[in-house]
């Protein structure tokens, strides 16, 4: 294919490829795809070197697989070389799940150094912090003079070997991290002296250095940089070896990730698959949790079908019947995403749970009168009968009572059983709140109208 043959969109992006930033091209390439394959992989194989790997990353799922296959070998490697270690792991590892004998091929064709960051990341579990480390960051050792070490990270950002520096790491002759100096307090020292000297002249307190674990899970380590805003974070080893560094990009990427995994699966869907171009695939998927919605939704049916009697008595229950369930539906789901998020975000644990669950009861008590009264006033003017009105009244009380508590509840138990608090809290609340809700406000009725 020629530059001649592409659409003038397409054209327009080449010509402005440097002065674009690579997930704005990512988002163009994603619009150009829709209307031409091969306008999209032309372009792609234009793209400079030092900027593919960035705009891979930035590229669904669904297209990364075909760009893996259209890429040369030496194109892959040498996007992967452009990357930070993090990135490079990442792309390398996808490659390699689609084609191994092809990912062996670019790992092959990387320089010495690449090839020891990508084995040595690889051996992290994807939940582990050192999977989401990079190993390039800038340290120095106590001994070391600091006009020195300043040239030398000068060489480094000249070279493009180190970029995003917000902070000197401190080790010891061991590699253990002793100390982290930023970049705004170093300029003011003695560049003649040492860090030895530095450190020995300041509170040990002052330059104490923020690191986790390298085995340590991710989300936890996401929770430190929400709660102390960190822009970096060292990562270490055995002995507080020092390892590398997570930057804030990455944990923006885990946040995000996390909170689109929560809101499919309290919709009841999976994000690999809604991600996935097979419609069949996706609709089958999402096919199975409905029929689970069919199951909770046949037994509240048979609850209405206890007092088929008492309907065909007075009709103004049927009316009235959805609305007892659809409000105690709601302000479940309300409750329920409160607590999936806090439980989520580590707002909720052992000692405040207790605490958690008295506040949402005491949220849907405080609503359930509100709108009980309404509901009788409106029942009791819609149908003339101030008996209707007062047990749909006392109907929904209780059902957005029981909202509240189960919708606080279910989430705590799931999680106490190790199973993820999204995963299937909203058909367990749902099943509660409509069968309670048909069968107090029917009960109800039977007992004080029919």
């Amino acid at each position: 294919m020629t530059e001649q043959n592409i659409k003038r969109g397409s054209k327009e992006l080449l010509a402005n490829i440097e002065n674009l930033h690579p997930s704005d091209i990512a988002n163009s390439l994603k619009k150009i795809e829709r209307k031409s394959t091969d306008d999209f992989f032309y372009i792609l194989k234009k793209l400079p070197d030092d900027i593919l790997g960035e705009v891979i990353l930035e590229l669904p799922d669904s297209l990364r697989e075909d760009v893996y296959k259209e890429l040369s070998i030496s194109k892959l490697a040498e996007a992967v070389e452009e990357l930070e270690s993090d990135d490079a792991t990442d792309i390398f590892q996808e490659i390699e799940e689609h084609d191994e004998e092809k990912a062996k091929k670019v790992f092959n064709a990387l320089e010495i150094e690449d090839q020891k960051d990508i084995n040595w990341l690889k051996r992290y579990e994807e939940n582990e912090a050192g999977a989401y480390m990079q190993t390039e960051l800038f340290s120095v050792n106590l001994s070391e003079n600091i006009g020195l070490s300043i040239k030398r990270l000068q060489k480094n950002k000249e070279a493009g070997e180190l970029d995003n520096i917000h902070q000197v790491f401190i080790v010891n002759n061991e590699k253990s991290l002793v100390a982290s100096i930023l970049l705004e307090d170093l300029i003011i020292f003695d560049f003649t002296k040492t860090y030895k000297e530095i450190l020995s002249s300041y509170d040990k307190n002052r330059f104490k250095p923020y690191l986790v674990q390298d085995n340590e899970n991710i989300d936890e380590v996401a929770k430190q940089f929400e709660q102390y805003d960190f822009s970096v974070i060292a990562v270490v080893g055995y002995k507080n070896v020092l390892m590398g560094r997570i930057t804030s990009d990455d944990i923006l990427d885990v946040i995000e990730e996390n909170a689109t995994e929560q809101m499919y699966q309290l919709a009841g869907v999976s994000q690999d698959v809604e991600n996935d171009d097979k419609i069949i695939i996706t609709a089958k998927k999402r096919a199975i949790w409905l029929f689970l919605n069919l199951g909770t939704a046949i037994m509240a049916s048979f609850v209405i079908g206890m007092f088929d009697e008492t309907i065909q008595a007075l009709i103004p229950l049927a009316i009235l019947m959805p609305i007892v369930a659809s409000m105690g539906g709601n302000a479940g789901t309300q409750t329920l995403a409160v607590m999936v998020r806090q439980l989520a975000l580590g707002d909720i644990d052992k000692e405040n749970a207790k605490d958690a669950i008295k506040k949402e009861i005491f949220i849907s008590i405080f609503n359930g009168i509100l709108f009980a009264i309404i509901m009788g006033i409106i029942a009791y003017f819609w149908f003339d009968m101030i008996v209707l009105g007062i047990v749909i009244a006392v109907s929904m009380l209780i059902n957005l009572f029981v909202a509240g508590f189960f919708g606080a509840s279910i989430p705590l138990v799931l999680k106490k059983l190790n199973i993820d608090p999204a995963v299937g809290s909203t058909v367990l609340l749902t099943t509660v709140t409509d069968i309670v809700g048909f069968f107090s406000f029917l009960m109800l009725a039977k007992i004080f109208i029919i």
